[in-house]
């Protein structure tokens, strides 16, 4: 018998209000796209669409190592510092590396080079995560420390120049760093294709792993997940790093994509990087987020503002709306939290657990992967 009573009706609407909320995102980049494939004729244009797709790597691979810290409730403001250092490692190694003690300048092949600058970046991280899990410095406190000492680093290796044609040369043997970014394989960018990679990586790794569950599990309650068994501060240092190694990589690729090197690269990237995250769903006290979401996340960043530039709306603008979009969604994820705890006690025999403990959105990773989330716990 259908259900005509104003509770009954007031429910539906507030389910009905769930499931749009929850899809946020998905329809925040449904009208972007709409709008400004109306407003811009080559808005669609294949080549606009590969152009907007190489933008949206650089923010949601680092996005992706922003999620696995905030997942564990923790923040990384270092990741634009990193990006910008692991750029300048690269250029500076490609100019040549003088040994002034014997006198030799050596120019080290492309491989090489991209492993040191990645190991600069991860070692960043790793440096993160001890401040923040032996030293016990707030995770806001230790990542704004680094962001300020990996920049003013970046700065002091290149003077504060830029290092110009990284294409290397053939006599020296250091060629081929132009293709890490602006290689393509069937058509498609690099960038794009190493976002895939890491975002198949990362979804294997929040999903299939015990590695997944822990960082829920921390995020949810980081002394319950002490108290069962979960090894808290190797978790938290381990995201650290990955956010690093993120970081790094997207350096690289900016880097190759320019064939330049610059210190100033990177700024502001980290803010790019937390509002896909939280745009896409997770919740910045942690415990709930996924990769789809977070893809999504940094779709509808590098979309709108990629949109903004081809209606010709200036810079300064852009930063405001961009602001408002960010101010919006942490707003719309505290009403999503507020909606849900008078829900669950009218499903009758069904369990609250998921829903109203874990915090856990529609179509997110299984409940068992994402522990019920009782009241937040300081490490």
């Amino acid at each position: 018998m259908r259900d005509h009573s104003p509770a009954g009706t007031g429910a539906r609407n507030i389910g009905i209000g769930r499931i749009v909320l929850e899809g946020r995102a998905l329809v925040a980049l449904a009208v972007i796209v709409v709008l400004f494939a109306a407003l811009s004729p080559t808005y669609l244009s294949a080549d606009n669409l590969i152009v907007m797709t190489r933008h949206v790597a650089v923010n949601a691979i680092i996005a992706l190592g922003m999620l696995m810290v905030i997942l564990t409730g923790g923040i990384d403001l270092s990741v634009g510092s990193i990006v910008g250092l692991s750029g300048v490692v690269a250029g500076a190694l490609l100019q040549g590396w003088n040994l002034s003690l014997i006198d030799v300048v050596v120019y080290p092949k492309v491989w090489v080079v991209v492993v040191i600058a990645l190991g600069v970046g991860t070692l960043v991280g790793l440096i993160n995560g001890i401040l923040v899990t032996r030293f016990k410095v707030a995770p806001f406190v230790a990542t704004l420390g680094m962001m300020y000492v990996a920049r003013g680093s970046a700065m002091l290796i290149a003077d504060g120049k830029t290092f110009p044609r990284l294409q290397g040369s053939p006599e020296l043997g250091n060629t081929g760093f132009a293709k890490v970014g602006l290689g393509r394989i069937l058509g498609v960018p690099m960038g794009v294709w190493i976002m895939v990679v890491i975002a198949v990586v990362a979804f294997a790794l929040l999903s299939r792993r015990p590695f997944g569950r822990w960082l829920y599990a921390v995020g949810g309650n980081a002394r319950a997940a002490e108290l069962s068994g979960v090894p808290v501060r190797r978790v938290e240092r381990r995201v650290y790093v990955l956010s690093g190694f993120a970081a790094a990589v997207v350096g690289l690729v900016i880097a190759s994509e320019l064939t330049a090197a610059t210190p100033q690269t990177g700024e502001s990237y980290e803010l790019n990087a937390i509002a896909a995250v939280v745009i896409g769903g997770a919740a910045l006290s942690g415990g709930r987020g996924n990769v789809r979401g977070t893809l999504i996340g940094a779709f509808v960043i590098g979309f709108l503002s990629d949109g903004l530039v081809s209606v010709g709306v200036s810079t300064f603008w852009q930063m405001v709306i961009k602001g408002l979009v960010i101010i919006a969604a942490v707003a719309l994820d505290q009403f999503q939290q507020r909606i849900k705890r008078p829900v669950a006690p009218a499903a009758g025999g069904e369990s609250p657990g998921a829903d109203a403990g874990g915090g856990q959105p529609v179509g997110t990773l299984p409940v068992e992967l994402e522990p019920r989330k009782p009241t937040k716990g300081k490490n």
